[in-house]
């Protein structure tokens, strides 16, 4: 009786296994060639490949290895890394339309509104609308420098990876996320401080101290009513904190990571020093206007976001499935283009680890998003918008900071001993602060 009963539930068992494969459709990972992957652990996937450093680094390691366009799970997020300029090309510019979403997370949608911004947001008719905003209105070339005299004004006074994104099936883990809790509380102070500019601006006449700034020109939008989204005042919010999270931490990062490469490097810091000096001889000070004439100083700038890009890791998802590099992206993976890691690719640059602006000289390599191995605004429809505003916010403050001071090391120290290590957040900063001794030149 009791073998007859084995044999009756071994035989059942075979037959619903049969029926379910005979009836479920093909997925796409049986019918289409994925990019290669490592061996991986149960529930964790792939993610003790990233312990011990930090994700740009970890990943660029991991790719040496198993080549350009690998396939990882972190946890149960099906992610794609992206190491070369050619499957760039291909996933930025070629198949943009696809891979055109942005991956969603926790963080981004408590401190980006739901994520209304722009670079948070998904690809839609909301994120074009607002998109176009933001580069006719806001951050056109007319804009930027119309906001320059804000800039000169600073300036002069100058011389100051989330568990339960991991595991989104884990209800669980999304209720005992503090973190969580902790941006939530965030959130609630940076609305508290937004709701009150917002306050001020609408009780001030738009104009009134010469001129819109960004957020006259956000109300000044949202009172158009001929716009298929309207816009909130959560919206104006977001797009505000992507100005000052992306707009102002990444450049003065980017002013940081400059200063102690050319500390490090005497010959680069006298030579533009030298430039920047002999154009303006006399001059009590740089205008904004006058950045343009320094060849020199844009190729120093160039060097630095070379070697160290604000946003090491570029994240898009896949709106539909695409093929890069021969093999297939599946529909919703997540996409990370890691752009320092093809910046010191050695098959791209001449002794990639090198500081050395004279390398952009008679080159046509430009961070525009035509020059897939040098991508540290982006590339495509998701190139940053702010690229220009980003720029400016770096060209005169480093100048000013060249033209007026000599700079030395504190005594004991030599320039050398320039901590060089990197911290993890959304920008990749420099971890310890940088430390110099300004003297005023003869």
């Amino acid at each position: 009786m009791e073998i007859n009963l084995t044999i009756f539930l071994l035989f059942s068992s075979f037959i619903f296994l049969l029926i379910k494969l005979l009836r479920t459709p093909e997925s796409p990972t049986k019918t289409h060639k994925l990019p290669p992957s490592p061996p991986k652990l149960p529930i964790i996937g792939h993610l003790h490949l990233l312990v011990g450093s930090l994700p740009h680094h970890a990943l660029r390691r991991v790719t040496q290895k198993y080549g350009p366009v690998l396939r990882l799970s972190l946890g149960q997020v099906e992610t794609v890394v992206i190491s070369s300029r050619e499957a760039a090309q291909q996933a930025l510019k070629t198949h943009d339309p696809a891979c055109a979403d942005r991956p969603q997370s926790i963080g981004t949608q408590i401190m980006w509104y739901n994520y209304t911004d722009i670079a948070f947001s998904p690809y839609s008719d909301y994120w074009r609308q607002m998109r176009k905003i933001c580069i006719l209105e806001l951050l056109s070339a007319r804009n930027v420098k119309s906001f320059g005299s804000i800039r000169q004004d600073e300036v002069d006074r100058l011389v100051g990876f989330e568990l339960a994104d991991l595991f989104p099936s884990f209800k669980l883990l999304h209720v005992l996320c503090w973190n969580k809790y902790k941006l939530l509380s965030m959130r609630r102070e940076v609305d508290q401080i937004l709701d009150w500019f917002l306050d001020e601006h609408r009780r001030q006449k738009s104009g009134e101290f010469g001129g819109e700034d960004i957020v006259d020109v956000l109300l000044r939008m949202q009172r158009n009513e001929e716009l298929q989204f309207p816009i909130t005042d959560d919206n104006i919010k977001a797009i505000i904190f992507d100005m000052f999270s992306a707009g102002t931490d990444t450049s003065s990062t980017t002013i940081d990571w400059a200063m102690a490469e050319l500390m490090r490097n005497p010959r680069v810091m006298a030579k533009v020093q030298a430039e920047i000096r002999e154009a303006f001889t006399g001059k009590m000070t740089i205008q904004e206007t006058d950045v343009q004439a320094l060849i020199y100083l844009k190729l120093v700038i160039k060097e630095t976001l070379r070697l160290h890009p604000p946003t090491p890791l570029l994240p898009r998802a896949c709106r539909d499935d695409c093929k890069v590099d021969g093999y297939t992206i599946p529909l919703r993976s997540k996409i990370i283009v890691n752009t320092w890691a093809m910046g010191r690719d050695p098959e791209y640059w001449a002794e990639p680890d090198s500081f050395m602006p004279e390398r952009f000289e008679n080159s046509s390599v430009d961070f525009l998003g035509n020059n897939f191995e040098f991508i540290p605004f982006g590339a495509g429809r998701r190139i940053c918008p702010g690229m220009n505003f980003g720029l400016a916010n770096v060209e005169l403050p480093l100048a000013q900071l060249l033209y007026h001071f000599d700079w030395r090391m504190p005594e004991g120290m030599r320039a050398h001993e320039i901590d060089m290590t990197e911290s993890g957040g959304l920008t990749v900063a420099r971890k310890n602060g940088l430390f110099l001794v300004p003297t005023v030149p003869n």
